[in-house]
């Protein structure tokens, strides 16, 4: 398979896609954030990259915490919206119709509709340039009881949302289950 150079980019076709919460000015925000993802497992920590220019990226300066928030496929409006809206300009929770609950920390706004949240302690600002990349210690995990199954959260129930990048810029759903996770593999073991 022939291959062709497009230059250095950050390119990744699918990214999970999050509502990022923090207060700014005195009242929760949200941000629709593509990239971000597991940071490190023990201890658990995500990462977020944010340009310096969001309104979000202040209130998690100011406050060293943030929520990531898991929409569902329906919620996939309010995501859009929450990407596509300054919360300097407008109360996007109000838009939205979030309703709005603070958990262990105490200071991450976290949105009750969305069917995982969780909640985050800022352990490290990085200005990479174009973004700051946060990455935040996981303090607790909300997840909706409708959504688990056999006490573990059950992705066919949470339907995340997918982002799929340039050509396209879509949102999707996940797809068909195509093999067992380390089960496949081992088939190629001699």
């Amino acid at each position: 398979m022939s291959k062709v150079t497009i230059g250095p980019r950050s390119l990744v076709s699918a990214l999970p896609a999050f509502l990022v919460g923090a207060n700014v000015d005195g009242r929760p925000n949200f941000l629709a954030v593509g990239a971000s993802g597991i940071a490190c497992a023990t201890p658990p920590m995500v990462s977020i990259a944010i340009r310096p220019d969001r309104y979000t990226h202040k209130g998690i300066a100011e406050s060293s915490t943030f929520s990531l928030n898991v929409p569902s496929v329906d919620q996939v409006r309010e995501l859009d919206y929450c990407g596509v809206e300054s919360g300097r300009r407008v109360d996007k929770t109000a838009v939205c119709g979030f309703d709005v609950f603070y958990g262990k920390l105490g200071a991450a706004p976290l949105i009750e509709q969305c069917p995982i949240g969780f909640e985050c302690k800022v352990v490290h600002a990085l200005n990479l340039g174009s973004h700051t990349l946060f990455v935040g210690r996981i303090e607790e995990v909300h997840v909706s009881e409708d959504c688990m199954t056999d006490g573990k959260p059950d992705v066919s129930k949470i339907r995340p949302i997918a982002y799929v990048r340039d050509p396209v810029r879509e949102y999707q759903a996940l797809g068909d289950v195509i093999a067992r996770a380390h089960s496949v593999g081992l088939e190629l073991r001699s």
